[in-house]
């Protein structure tokens, strides 16, 4: 093609590009070839995109876009992006656009008395999160709770959602630094102003310290716990045991009504191999379970052999582990330090992280890829931020920075949410985020 150049613009040459979309309508422009300049990055992209829309739709409404050449996220201008990855602008352009992954909305935030330190969005009826004040609370949407668990004596360090299907009861656990897991039901379509206290069916004891993580079995029959005094626990959640490992404390009577009795369940099994703090579970196949620790290692673990059967040391204390990306397969970890690593255990020959993203500015308290998509993931940091990645490039697609604080814990919600909380005692929901 023949170069045109801007006079006015910064001397910036031209390019031919046609804009491209898997979008439905009314997203759609037309893939006509056009001349732009080639000194564009994503905003003055987005610009020249919602200009095309708004030629088509008079009624259209600006939103941001992201794009894509050769399948991979333009986070610079297109005249750097061309050089680094050596394409010519010698022919027209294909630039794929793709709806912008941030927070178009953010919910009223839903206070808690002290540090909230744990959420779980695994569920699209409720969000679960764990306090310091030693509480767990159900939350139908932002400000609404509809239930209070009570019971802990000290602060929740972790929340799992281990049964919410059907439409009755739902299930779930809470671990703490009084040492104990707890286990809990209610009725997850209860829509009461005032949220019900309940207490929990069956106590788990064991951990000889405070118990930091939790994970749940994909069939819910089991859970596994990962503890300061270096273990990881493997526990059963039905309502009584079948090895006469259980003690059942009496009935008491409360508002003239007669609560359920409580059990105390004890380990299943126990696997040991860590030196330090088993920071992070997760239980991502019926026999595998995978762990971080203070004591720089993820590890990989047969459940029913109890062997470790795979290590990856990075140098730092990892505080979070979660398993997903392409065929469920990639490992995502972070801890003291500001790099979030995501290893492929499917490349052989190396222990070197496939990925590594490092636009925090202090520790890493969280990860979770999203449920849906292979390429997208989140991280929360104690530099008061949760950062959404895609994997097409190694800056951030999104900052959520509405916290004041450090954040403790973020996880994903319905899909298109983000939830999230921290010292400052706030849960906060960004919502309506374009996942593709």
């Amino acid at each position: 093609m023949e170069i045109e150049r801007e006079t006015n613009e910064g001397n910036s040459r031209r390019i031919q590009v046609r804009f491209i979309t898997k979008l439905k309508a009314p997203y759609k422009v037309p893939t006509t070839a056009i001349a732009i300049p080639s000194d564009l990055s994503r905003i003055g992209l987005s610009s020249i995109v919602n200009k095309l829309l708004q030629a088509v739709d008079s009624e259209w409404k600006t939103e941001p876009f992201d794009f894509l050449i050769d399948g991979e996220l333009v986070r610079m201008s297109l005249e750097q992006f061309l050089l680094v990855k050596g394409i010519s602008a010698e022919k027209i352009l294909e630039i794929e656009y793709i709806r912008a992954v941030a927070p178009r909305k953010e919910e009223e935030p839903s206070p808690h008395d002290d540090w909230v330190s744990a959420v779980d969005g695994s569920s699209p009826r409720f969000i679960l999160t764990g306090c310091y004040d030693s509480l767990g609370r159900i939350w139908k949407q932002a400000g609404w709770c509809t239930h209070i668990l009570e019971g802990h004596s000290g602060a929740i360090s972790s929340v799992r959602i281990i049964n919410s299907e059907g439409a009755g009861s739902a299930t779930v656990a809470t671990a703490s630094k009084d040492r104990t897991l707890r286990l809990w039901k209610f009725d997850a379509e209860d829509s009461t102003d005032h949220p019900a206290r309940i207490r929990a069916f069956k106590i788990l004891r064991g951990h000889n310290a405070s118990v930091h993580s939790i994970a749940a079995k994909t069939s819910g029959d089991m859970i596994c716990s990962g503890s300061w005094d270096c273990t990881i626990n493997l526990w059963r959640t039905n309502d009584t045991d079948t090895n006469g490992d259980t003690v059942s404390i009496k009935k008491r009577k409360v508002n003239n009504k007669i609560e359920e009795s409580q059990s105390e369940g004890e380990a299943v099994s126990t696997l040991v191999g860590h030196t330090q703090c088993v920071s992070s579970v997760v239980w991502p196949q019926h026999d595998t379970i995978y762990s971080a620790s203070w004591d720089h290692s993820v590890r990989k673990w047969d459940v029913e052999t109890g062997k470790d059967l795979s290590d990856i040391f990075c140098g730092k204390a990892l505080n979070c582990i979660d398993i997903g990306g392409e065929g469920l397969a990639l490992i995502a970890a972070g801890g003291s330090d500001p790099v979030l690593r995501i290893w492929d255990p499917r490349k052989p020959g190396t222990l070197a992280p496939t990925f590594q993203f490092s636009s925090h500015s202090s520790w890493i308290s969280a990860c979770k890829w999203h449920n849906t998509s292979p390429l997208h993931l989140l991280s929360s940091s104690y530099d008061g931020k949760v950062m959404l990645w895609d994997l097409r490039t190694a800056w951030p697609v999104s900052i959520i920075d509405t916290h004041k604080d450090k954040v403790l814990c973020a996880d994903w919600w319905k899909g298109d949410c983000v939830v999230s909380g921290g010292v400052d005692t706030q849960l906060r929901i960004s919502s309506d985020i374009s996942i593709h």
